[in-house]
């Protein structure tokens, strides 16, 4: 009999040890009540509680915790139908408020999410639903983390999943879409043809002034090379005048031959010439190569070796040379000096 009353108080001990000594988990905490109060909150690790006395109330999880925010139907600001997806990111910080301060902490949050998404794109158009997503998280965001900050909970992030406009309204967007890309593609092309045709232009323009610069040059150039060439001619003029001057009239005989010696000859280049026929009298051509050969035998004889004084044995001008008087006579035929006369 001892024996039995020993081995009940032995079970009675390990079932109060066990039912005394509560392991709460890493993550979460737990609320623990006296008599249906509340008294602390347990910590991850052991915790001793006094059995048929206190109790664990809530295991509330203190990691951040994602809540889907189901699909709903929401009318914009432009009577336009559009589907809605959401997801909230939410932490738990104070475990006492978010056990007592809330029945359901998680229909609470998905409620109150709700709400205010249909307020918020509610207020807003389409266009601005769709094109404006972070605006609407932030405004989300911070209505959310205000009305939930009593629960001891903190919103981290709301983010829209989807926006499913109507089949209507998403076929009109797309024609709409597409219309805008082709008005940009005419844009662009005709910028394209403008920057073009400026480009051209001022290709043209810069042709136009090169020319222009490379005719003024060759002008200046020309007129250098005339002016230059009067210089030289002048030069000649001077040369042949002082020529003149110190020689007299057997310098200006010289000349006068030289240059009809060369008119001359061009008769006798021309292919069509089968008779020449002189506009003067032959012997005054040929009086000038006399006088051209007075000239040279001038130039050659020293006038120390002059026989005769006066004009150093040169003929006067109106003397002819026998020899010379003799070529006359044989080299004009007389079909030339009738031709003449």
């Amino acid at each position: 009999m001892g024996w039995v009353v020993l081995g009940l108080l032995v079970l009675v001990l390990l079932v109060f040890v066990m039912t005394a000594v509560t392991m709460v988990r890493q993550g979460y905490v737990y609320t623990i009540e006296r008599f249906g109060k509340f008294t602390k909150a347990a910590d991850p690790g052991l915790t001793i509680i006094f059995p048929l006395i206190d109790r664990v109330g809530h295991r509330i999880n203190m990691m951040e915790q994602v809540l889907d925010i189901p699909g709903q139907e929401i009318i914009t600001k432009d009577n336009a139908m559009v589907g809605v997806d959401a997801v909230v990111f939410f932490q738990v910080l104070d475990a006492p408020k978010a056990a007592y301060e809330v029945s359901g902490l998680h229909p609470a949050i998905m409620a109150l999410t709700t709400t205010n998404l249909r307020t918020v794109m509610g207020s807003m158009d389409l266009d601005e639903t769709l094109s404006k997503r972070d605006e609407i998280n932030a405004r989300l965001l911070a209505v959310v983390d205000h009305a939930t900050s009593p629960w001891g909970v903190k919103i981290t992030r709301v983010e829209i999943k989807d926006i499913r406009p109507p089949r209507d309204i998403s076929e009109a967007m797309a024609r709409q879409m597409k219309a805008e890309r082709l008005k940009r593609a005419e844009i662009l092309e005709a910028e394209g043809d403008k920057t073009s045709a400026i480009l051209r232009s001022e290709g043209s323009k810069q042709s136009a002034i090169l020319e222009a610069e490379g005719k003024r040059e060759a002008a200046f150039r020309d007129a250098e090379a005339r002016e230059r060439a009067a210089e030289a001619e002048a030069k000649a003029t001077q040369m042949v005048s002082d020529a003149i001057a110190s020689s007299g009239n057997q310098a200006i005989n010289y000349f006068v031959a030289q240059e009809y010696t060369k008119a001359v000859g061009k008769f006798a280049d021309s292919p069509n010439a089968k008779t020449i026929l002189f506009p003067v009298e032959a012997t005054q051509l040929i009086g000038s190569l006399g006088g051209i050969g007075e000239l040279v035998r001038d130039a050659i004889q020293p006038a120390e070796n002059a026989p005769m004084g006066g004009n150093g044995g040169v003929p006067l001008s109106g003397e002819r040379d026998p020899v010379s008087r003799e070529k006359q006579r044989v080299s004009v035929p007389r079909s030339t000096r009738g031709d003449a006369q």
